[in-house]
């Protein structure tokens, strides 16, 4: 009996420590883990959110560096042509130039040369009348001479 009453006293001792565990250890324990299993499930999914995140920003990254790239290549293509538009400008202003320089330049040599003509027939008008004043030997009425001047430029022209 020694036996039977000493197992009943440790059935009986351990009954009561099994339902002292887990009327005042268990639940602690319990809620524990689930507060671990609870930290542990938001872990995962503020990483699952992180990597979803991630992929979509590098997917816009890709979107803004492509636009980026597209509208540095417009802005070069557009700066090419206003590039090639100045300078085609500045060629023609230019040419313009050039060309009202040449052209008053012809004009002045033109003049020039008119004068030079003129001077020249004057002169050979003089030479024409002391030539003949020589020749006859007398002296021309200066009224005379002017009219004659006149007539000799109205003939070389």
């Amino acid at each position: 009996m020694n036996l039977n009453a000493t197992l009943l006293a440790q059935i009986v001792v351990f009954l009561a420590f099994v339902v002292f565990t887990m009327k005042f250890v268990w639940p602690p324990i319990v809620k524990a883990l689930d507060e671990r299993a609870k930290k542990i499930a938001d872990g995962l999914a503020a990483a699952d959110k992180a990597k979803t995140d991630l992929a979509l920003a590098e997917k816009r990254v890709g979107e803004e560096l492509r636009k980026a790239r597209e509208s540095a290549s417009d802005l070069r293509g557009g700066a090419e042509k206003q590039a090639t538009q100045l300078v085609d400008d500045a060629r023609a202003e230019a040419a313009r130039i050039i060309a009202q320089a040449r052209e008053a330049a012809e004009k002045e040599a033109d003049a020039a040369a008119q004068r030079a003509k003129d001077d020249l027939r004057e002169q050979i008008a003089l030479l024409a009348v002391a030539g003949a004043e020589r020749i006859l030997r007398r002296e021309v009425n200066a009224q005379a001479h002017a009219d004659l001047l006149a007539n000799l430029k109205q003939e070389l022209r």
